[in-house]
């Protein structure tokens, strides 16, 4: 996802604390990740589900978008639960 900057929410700080992950590994998820989900109607902005890797683990990002000025703000940040998630990580498990 092209993002001219990166802004990270209270509650992303916070989740990244706890899951030990750190602003680099978010932006170089968000910078090389996929989008696996989008939500146009969120507001203000369109958010989307991007997955990464790090050091070879998945990792969801949900980042709002700004289209007019390329701004992401990164909303949360968690590491897929394999038994939430299919293999591939890109598809939620029917329950």
């Amino acid at each position: 996802m092209r993002c001219h900057s990166i802004q990270f929410s209270g509650h992303a700080i916070s989740r990244m604390f706890e899951r030990d992950l750190f602003p680099k590994d978010v932006t170089a998820a968000i910078e090389r990740g996929e989008v696996i989900a989008e939500y146009p109607e969120d507001h203000p902005y369109p958010s989307y589900l991007l997955l990464g890797f790090v050091e070879g683990e998945p990792l969801h990002v949900v980042v709002a978008r700004d289209e007019a000025g390329s701004r992401c703000f990164v909303v949360t940040v968690y590491r897929p639960d394999p038994e939430l998630w299919q293999p591939d990580f890109k598809t939620r498990k029917r329950t």
